[in-house]
């Protein structure tokens, strides 16, 4: 099995990436961006996370969709670097919602799983309307014969639907039609906490389909929540909370982590 499916209610730690080559606030160093990803990434793992995630968070605005060849060249360096500064499961996020790109990532890295933020559907953000394009994701994982595990957001942060539709079709339309290994459920915005009910009915739902694929808390986990979440959840993805005074683009703070990863094996 995918060594991140393997995994009991895993803590996965972010590392925000800051402004990559080409993005508006990049600040001209490619070397403190390796050394800064590897900080973050030693740092969540001396904490005590199951897993780490690389996301190109600093680069907004972000592309909607396909991102430029050099953002999918800085990507593949820096996780790469990742994987070989940690020994825990890696994943990608290439934002906005660029999966063919962190999937190519992740394959040319080793890196375990990514996330995509719109599989299935379509969302209104402020990159306009973002559509899910499973049918090309899951044919190239099997193009690449890449063994890497697709988690995908429902109703995904920053964003709103383009119709209202029922939480149930959008669980059922992800994990059934558009074959995703698991499904992020997140607050409405980065750092904000998931509404208990919805995550619920998802967990519900899921049940319902009688299909073996986690529910992840995407945003909003702190020290003081993680241990209920993990009661309904299956695992959760950690950024904010673990960063120096909780900023999100603060450096990593080891205490932090260690502590959130304690009161989640509470």
């Amino acid at each position: 099995m995918n060594d991140f499916l393997s995994l009991d209610e895993p803590v996965i730690g972010m590392v925000h990436l800051p402004p990559l080559p080409g993005a508006p606030e990049f600040g001209g160093d490619r070397a403190e961006l390796v050394d800064r990803a590897i900080a973050d990434a030693t740092a969540l793992e001396s904490g005590g996370v199951d897993a780490v995630m690389v996301e190109n968070f600093g680069d907004a605005p972000f592309y909607p969709d396909d991102v430029p060849t050099h953002t999918v060249a800085s990507m593949t360096a820096l996780v790469g670097a990742v994987r070989e500064a940690v020994s825990v499961p890696v994943g990608v996020n290439v934002l906005r919602n660029d999966a063919e790109a962190a999937l190519s990532v992740a394959a040319a890295t080793g890196a375990s799983f990514l996330r995509v933020n719109v599989h299935t559907g379509a969302r209104v953000t402020d990159q306009g309307i973002v559509a899910g394009r499973a049918h090309e994701t899951m044919r190239l994982r099997e193009r690449l014969d890449a063994d890497v595990a697709v988690l995908a957001d429902v109703d995904v942060k920053h964003s709103a639907p383009v119709t209202p539709r029922e939480t149930a079709e959008i669980v059922a339309e992800t994990l059934e039609r558009g074959l995703a290994d698991g499904v992020v459920v997140s607050g409405v915005g980065t750092g904000e906490a998931v509404d208990r009910e919805r995550l619920r009915e998802v967990v519900t739902r899921r049940d319902d389909l009688a299909v073996d694929a986690p529910v992840v808390v995407g945003s909003g986990t702190t020290v003081e929540s993680v241990s209920e979440l993990l009661g309904v959840a299956d695992g959760v993805i950690v950024g904010t909370a673990l960063k120096r005074n909780g900023e999100t683009t603060n450096p990593v703070d080891e205490p932090r982590v260690r502590e959130l990863v304690t009161a989640a094996q509470s």
